[in-house]
């Protein structure tokens, strides 16, 4: 009979303890803490600040936890609902945008803002091109206000920010020159420069190693640009008084322990590869161990799969496309998610999706009765976290604490 291994079995007894045959989202603590001590231990090696991207952990306790074991307290946001939740929550945060905002947004953070955050020395809004900065300038200049300005670099990815090449040399300029004619309204505290099709990208278009160094080259160019054209605005960022310390970031959880060798950047951005879904399934993260799954309860059984419909035709396809198998049907579905025990499930293309009742095809010897539990694991992260309620936090087995994630 094909069943739970041990490590699903015992979840699966605590859940039924607990009552919990709905729908659950679990993290498991002593996988993540060995993910969390796995990325510290490449940051001190390799003199690099972790930044928590906060997106793909949506949850003021899960975020505390990670960054109280690894020791930081910056963040990468991405929403601005969530930019003002981080403000209140996290008062001492070093927050940087992950992508270029709406000026509207920006300004919709300043006039919701409460609190002891000071955004003029903590907050560092990502400007992609002269018109976003041009944007933010009038902002800046309608609230009084000095806006931080972090540099998006385009370093392989092509999804924004300054190019590759003389287009990148010649835009970088412009904007430094708005930004030393503006001391008032604008301060430059660095780049970005996301690079995940380092790991993701077909070998045949370029190893990694070689895509990395290229990525590199580009960013050490803007880096130089800056010193060279603009000596004074590199001097502040690296004095940082009154404002966020110069921030050269990159990196994600793709590509994060390819950073061993380069010493252009000094921070590491770092989320999904936490908790490690089936997206993050990469040889770079190799040392890491998945920490999330859903739990939802089987509903119904049938010894075989019926098609809807009158004749024979239906019932040749569901005999072929099912055959050996049973069919389940499971509390809710359609997630970005991939059955994992036990062994041997898989959904039905013939019949398709349900976010109500999920089939799933099982062989014919899988030992699931009613009301027991299927687990999968989520292929990302930060759409699945916000479906399920509170997250169950386990250790050991057990469910230790129950984290609320955001909400708009």
């Amino acid at each position: 009979m094909t069943g739970h291994n041990a490590y699903f079995g015992q979840l699966q007894a605590a859940l039924q303890q607990e009552g919990e045959l709905l729908p659950r989202l679990i993290v498991d603590l002593d996988r993540l803490d060995h993910n969390i001590d796995q990325a510290v231990a490449f940051a001190t090696q390799t003199g690099k600040t972790l930044r928590l991207v906060e997106k793909s952990l949506p949850s003021f306790q899960l975020l505390d936890y990670i960054a109280r074991r690894a020791g930081t307290r910056r963040l990468m946001s991405f929403h601005q609902p969530f930019l003002n939740l981080d403000a209140q929550h996290w008062p001492d945060a070093d927050i940087l945008l992950g992508k270029p905002l709406p000026a509207a947004l920006a300004e919709r953070f300043y006039r919701l803002h409460q609190g002891e955050f000071d955004p003029q020395r903590q907050l560092q809004w990502l400007i992609d091109s002269p018109e976003r900065l041009l944007q933010y300038l009038a902002l800046a200049q309608r609230r009084g206000i000095r806006l931080n300005v972090n540099i998006e670099l385009d370093v392989g990815l092509h999804r924004g920010g300054i190019p590759e090449g003389e287009a990148g040399v010649l835009m970088l300029r412009e904007l430094l020159l708005v930004i030393q004619r503006h001391p008032q309204h604008l301060a430059f505290t660095g780049f970005m420069g996301y690079e995940p099709h380092v790991a993701m990208v077909p070998r045949l278009l370029g190893a990694p190693e070689h895509l990395l160094a290229q990525a590199m080259a580009t960013y050490q160019a803007r880096v130089e640009q800056v010193q060279c054209e603009a000596p004074a605005l590199w001097a502040q960022a690296l004095a940082a008084d009154g404002q966020p310390a110069l921030t050269l970031n990159t990196a994600g959880s793709p590509t994060y322990r390819l950073h061993d060798q380069e010493r252009i950047s000094n921070e590491l951005a770092l989320g999904s590869g936490l908790l490690k879904p089936t997206h993050f399934d990469l040889p770079s993260l190799a040392d890491h161990m998945p920490a999330l799954f859903i739990a939802t309860p089987v509903l119904k059984r049938a010894p075989s799969l019926t098609l809807p419909g009158l004749g024979r035709l239906p019932r040749l396809l569901s005999r072929l496309s099912a055959r050996g198998r049973e069919a389940m049907f499971v509390y809710g579905g359609n997630w970005l998610a991939d059955p994992v025990s036990p062994g041997g499930l898989a959904p039905s293309s013939l019949y398709g999706s349900s976010s109500n009742q999920q089939l799933l095809l099982a062989p014919a010897n899988t030992a699931l009765q009613l009301d027991e539990l299927v687990f999968l694991r989520p292929r990302q992260s930060e759409a699945v976290l916000l479906q399920f309620g509170d997250l169950l936090a386990v250790r050991g087995g057990q469910v230790v604490e129950r984290w609320p994630v955001f909400a708009d």
